[in-house]
Parts: C-alpha cells; structure tokens; sequence
C-alpha cells in the first residue's frame, strides 16, 4: 500500500477543523450573504461578486455544511446560517429565472450544493423550484448526436462540440430531478453523459482527458485535449480528482459493476503520482522538487470521492480507501488549512484555479489561493469523516 506511514486525521481533528470552518463562514456572513465570493481569493482574501459566475454555489455550500455543524451545538448560530443560506437560495431562484450567466454546463455545481442541499436539509419550496429550473436549463446542451452534454460556448459551433470530466458532477442534479418530478428525462440524459464520458475521458493508462471533442454529424469520437492541464497528454491534477468523484458518483446512481473497477485504477493513477505529502501539484505531471503550485483542491475533491465510493465497497477495500482519505485530509489540516483569519478569509490555501503554460491556452490566475470549491470539498470531506452524511450531490 502506498503511503504506509502517512498518519490519518484523528476524530478530535476532524471536530477541530469542522469548528474552525464554520466558524469561518460565520465571520463571513457579513459580507457573503447578500454577495457571494469570487472564485479565488487574492492575497489570501475572497472579494465580494454577485451571482453570476460559475463557482457560487461552492460557497453556499458552505453556508449549509456550517448549518448542519453548528445546529447540533448552537441554535442561534444555526438560525444565522439558515437565513443566510435561504438570502442565497433566493439569488439563485432569481439567476436560474432570468437566466444569469447560465448558458453551459455547470448547473450542478451552482444548484445542488446552494438550493438541492437547502431543500433537503430545510424543505425549501424555492429550493426546490429553483434546482428543477437549472435540471431544465442543463438539459437543454444534451447532444443526442454524440449523447452528451456539451460543456461550453454556442451549441452549433464545432469547436464547442465537447464535453469535460468536470461535467459528471453536474450529472447528479439531473437524477434528483427525476425523483423529485417523477420525470424520467432527466435520468435517461444523465445516463448516456455519464456512459460517453466515461469511455472517452479515461484514456488507456488510466489518467484522463480534461477535454473530449465529438464529430459534429455522426457524433463519433475524435480526440482529447487539455484547457487546464500542462499539455494535453498530461493529467490535470482538478481533472484526475473529477474523475475520482465522478466514478464514485456514476456508480451510486446507475450501479454499473465496470465502474466500481475503473474508479480503483482512475484512483490508483493519481495515488502513484502525488508527492511525498499525498496534495498534488496542479498536474500530475510534476512531483516533489519541481517548481510549480500545488493544487489543494484536487486533493479534497480526491478525498470526497473516495469516500463516497466505500459506501460501495466490500470491507476490504472500503478499508483502503478509508485510510487514504484520512491521510489526504490530515495533510491538508496540518500543512494547508487556515487557523488564522487574520491571514485568510477562505478555508484551504495553496490551490491553483488556472495555470498559464506553454501547452495550454489557460489564464493565470488564482493559482496558490483558496478557491471556493477547495474550501467547500475539503469542508465536506471532513463532514463525511464526521458522520454519516447525507451528501448534496
């Protein structure tokens, strides 16, 4: 087994942490209920945005996890948290009506961590309403040329006939509509990204494509390439941990035996290439003693769909799994997190949102930050540790 003498996170640093990040997200009630946080901070600090960016629903998320912490303990911190996440489920039953900023693929990301989790942790009527709104606004990119949902930029451009591996995160907003409406639509579309997705982003050796391009007429497969990784034949560290989650995902919901075998080898890929501390550089490409940023992130993420997947998984294996990610998320407590909100406004430092290289067409930005969704999968891996936790996905 790799990494025999990593310690795991112990069940008094879990309650620890957990108390420190609710209590965060308490201290940024004041100025992140009415606005949410940009993507990535700067200098350590998240600026205020309106909802209109891809990445709110990762701090909303925030709100609810810190909800469920603090209503065990604190009534009047809970009431706080409540209101505060009902302000945001508001905002985004307001995007999803005017149609803010909604035009790709990342319905889920935005709806099911801010109005599904609000809904079912709260009963929210607007909740709810607002998240079949965005399960009906992301079926509107499924090709059935192709059978995917195409992630970004205009439907009839062939330069946009693509899908990413971020994407099957997005999927399972798709299947909660179908409970909720009795719908099966949503399922079946569902179903068929998840299928293409998974034979077409994995390539041979198991690392993944950030990027799969489709012919626009017949639908076939035609090639992989990067937007966020090194190159395109490298594996994106965000991307490889997507895959992750994704699997574990794609297994809970269509209980397809295959995919339990491939998240173990999607898994077993990116264990072999993490440094000596198990929190990868932004790319799989570069280990301990290259100069290059971290990316924290992938890690919590990585985490997270490890363990849902044990959930799956015969003793054995779950055990394995288990221990990985108690040792990921003791790394990231002991040499990543934030103690001090004197130093940070966020969670989780040292990730990378995007990285410029000479492979790839990225911006440069946000790299060794907190990013949003860093802060919000490391909170729930440590919700997981915590409890047996009814996720929002």
């Amino acid at each position: 087994m790799l990494f025999e003498t990593m310690p795991e996170i112990t069940g008094e640093e879990v309650e620890r942490a957990l108390a420190f990040c609710a209590g965060q997200v308490v201290r940024n009630l004041k100025e992140f209920t009415h606005k949410f946080q940009k993507a990535y901070s700067e200098n350590g600090f998240y600026q205020p945005i309106e909802n209109n960016y891809w990445t709110t629903g990762f701090w909303t998320g925030e709100i609810w996890l810190a909800y469920e912490y603090e209503r065990e303990r604190d009534g009047e911190l809970a009431k706080r948290l409540r209101e505060a996440g009902e302000i945001q489920i508001e905002s985004f039953l307001h995007r999803i009506d005017h149609k803010i900023e909604v035009d790709h693929h990342d319905m889920g990301f935005l709806y099911s961590p801010s109005c599904v989790a609000g809904y079912k942790l709260t009963g929210s009527k607007k909740g709810r309403e607002a998240a079949i709104k965005a399960a009906d606004q992301l079926i509107t990119r499924y090709h059935p040329v192709g059978e995917f949902i195409q992630a970004w930029g205009p439907m009839d451009a062939p330069e946009n006939y693509r899908l990413i591996i971020d994407c099957l995160l997005n999927l399972p907003l798709l299947y909660w509509a179908s409970e909720e409406t009795g719908d099966s639509k949503y399922r079946d579309i569902a179903e068929k990204h998840i299928h293409t997705a998974i034979a077409n982003v994995i390539r041979e050796d198991y690392s993944t494509w950030h990027t799969f391009f489709f012919d626009m007429k017949t639908g076939a497969p035609d090639h992989g390439a990067t937007c966020q990784g090194y190159r395109d034949g490298s594996a994106w560290a965000r991307g490889q941990a997507w895959g992750i989650y994704g699997c574990a995902l794609a297994y809970k919901y269509t209980r397809r035996e295959e995919y339990i075998a491939i998240f173990k080898k999607v898994t077993q890929y990116y264990l072999e290439h993490l440094p000596k501390d198990m929190v990868p550089f932004w790319d799989l490409e570069f280990t301990d003693g290259d100069e290059q940023p971290r990316d924290s992130s992938s890690a919590s993420i990585a985490a997270c769909g490890m363990l849902e997947m044990i959930k799956s998984m015969n003793a054995a294996d779950a055990a394995v799994y288990r221990k990985y990610a108690g040792q990921m998320v003791k790394s990231l407590y002991d040499r990543y997190a934030v103690w001090n909100e004197k130093e940070s406004n966020g969670l989780v430092l040292h990730s990378t949102y995007s990285n410029h290289s000479p492979y790839n067409t990225c911006n440069h930005y946000g790299v060794d930050e907190c990013n949003s969704w860093g802060d919000y999968f490391y909170m729930e891996a440590l919700t997981r540790l915590h409890k047996d936790w009814e996720l929002y996905w």
